[in-house]
């Protein structure tokens, strides 16, 4: 890559992670996108400079990704939020003369519903037997603490012993983009995550072993794929006829709330969502659980 790019790239990506804490996945992501145009301008333009790219280069490079790739329009909404990163950096930094934002509308997204499961499913679940070893008194409380306060996998990997408030039957948690949070935790999750810290944790500490409240058998961080398989397991357990995964107790947790009449502004804060317009896609599920409740029960319907 030539040096203009690279240096040009690695200063946007050096803004978005320190001025706006982008996660590194989000990272990684735009580095992909980004490193992914420069050498398709290399390739199609090799004079231009990225104080030189046009609405024509950028509107080029989005139809020649939709067609060559046939990357569907979650994938080229990445594309387009990078590239918009990338050229107002250019345009902060008076590399770039031109607003070259209207070239980069993003693309209309088909709005999928997330899953969720019934409380009935959710009561299954959690009703399974787990052994009464160090290994089955982890695996209840991470599927009860995954229900009971909505956690994302990972953060539920980076939960630490110091961020249990106990007394408190709070956890704080730190979530996308370093953004830190407190989220309630219930009394059944904290009885299954005291008897795992009294009688399992300690079975598996090893002098190396961090502060992380979940581990593995060798005493180390759990990984996502080990969370997955947990719940994989236990489902298979519980005779439960459907796919799950760990996400899908989030979307539950979320669900199940609003049905009962929770705040949508306390679920946005419980989640851990910057904007109240990501948490309203739940509002569009209990509306679409109660169509179908209608639909099946109601005479006339």
């Amino acid at each position: 890559m030539h040096p203009a790019w690279e240096e040009a790239i690695e200063g946007c990506l050096g803004y978005l992670a320190t001025e706006k804490s982008h996660a590194v996945n989000t990272q990684l992501i735009n580095r992909i996108a980004l490193e992914s145009f420069a050498a398709w301008m290399e390739k199609n333009q090799p004079a231009t400079v990225p104080g030189g790219i046009s609405k024509e280069n950028l509107r080029e490079f989005l139809r020649a990704r939709r067609t060559e790739r046939k990357l569907a329009p979650s994938s080229m909404k990445m594309i387009v939020v990078a590239l918009r990163h990338f050229v107002a950096h250019l345009k902060r930094e008076g590399l770039l003369e031109h607003d070259l934002l209207p070239a980069l509308d993003l693309p209309r997204l088909n709005q999928n519903l997330p899953e969720t499961l019934s409380e009935e499913d959710v009561g299954k679940l959690l009703a399974v037997e787990l052994p009464e070893t160090p290994l089955g008194l982890r695996d209840r409380a991470l599927l009860e603490v995954l229900y009971a306060s909505g956690l994302r996998a990972g953060e539920l990997i980076g939960l630490r012993l110091e961020n249990v408030l106990r007394e408190e039957k709070l956890l704080r948690v730190i979530g996308k983009g370093n953004r830190e949070r407190l989220v309630p935790v219930g009394e059944k999750a904290l009885v299954a995550l005291d008897r795992w810290l009294a009688r399992g944790r300690p079975d598996l500490v090893k002098p190396k072993t961090g502060g992380e409240v979940f581990l593995n058998r060798r005493g180390g961080r759990l990984t996502t794929a080990r969370i997955w398989q947990i719940v994989q397991e236990t489902v298979q357990l519980a005779g439960i006829q459907k796919k799950i995964w760990p996400h899908l107790l989030r979307h539950s947790f979320a669900t199940h709330l609003l049905s009962h009449g929770a705040d949508l502004r306390a679920i946005q804060e419980m989640l851990g969502h910057a904007s109240l317009a990501t948490t309203q896609i739940y509002t569009h599920v209990d509306q679409a659980r109660l169509k179908e409740v209608h639909r099946k029960f109601h005479p006339r319907a």
